[in-house]
């Protein structure tokens, strides 16, 4: 008996290879998971988003909020910053954060989690910076509502 396989997160080599042919053909550039390399816009949140406790982002740390899409870093006790944890290359959420590095694990893309900068491709754009503040001692990510 097989174990199934787990669905790709992306479309097969194939499906991207025809796909690059024909936006060649029209002058468009794709990637296979996510559109536009770079494309900010879905990637950072359009409404305020609670996030938790200000207390769960360790000074000196980061700490990932997968579901929200968003990373949020404390440099210092009362500094805050936050990045779309969407991967700029394909559209992956970033999977983890090692030692101050956001891991991509759909294609290897590592970001430095305190600037957003790349660190390491197939990503070439860093991600964006996502608006975040402290109310009461709740972390809200994106724009006030």
């Amino acid at each position: 008996m097989t174990s199934p396989q787990p669905a790709p997160c992306c479309a097969s080599r194939r499906t991207v290879l025809r796909g690059a042919a024909l936006a060649g053909a029209a002058g468009l550039g794709v990637t296979a998971c996510g559109g536009k390399e770079g494309d900010a816009a879905s990637a950072t949140p359009t409404a305020p988003v609670e996030l938790g406790a200000a207390g769960e982002v360790p000074v000196g740390g980061a700490r990932l909020y997968r579901e929200e899409r968003v990373l949020v870093t404390r440099p210092k006790k009362d500094e805050y910053r936050a990045f779309s944890a969407v991967c700029t290359h394909a559209g992956c959420v970033v999977s983890k954060i090692e030692d101050s590095v956001a891991v991509c694990h759909c294609h290897g893309s590592k970001f430095d989690a305190n600037t957003g900068k790349v660190l390491h491709g197939p990503a070439s754009v860093p991600l964006p910076e996502v608006p975040v503040r402290v109310t009461g001692d709740r972390l809200v990510a994106g724009p006030k509502g």
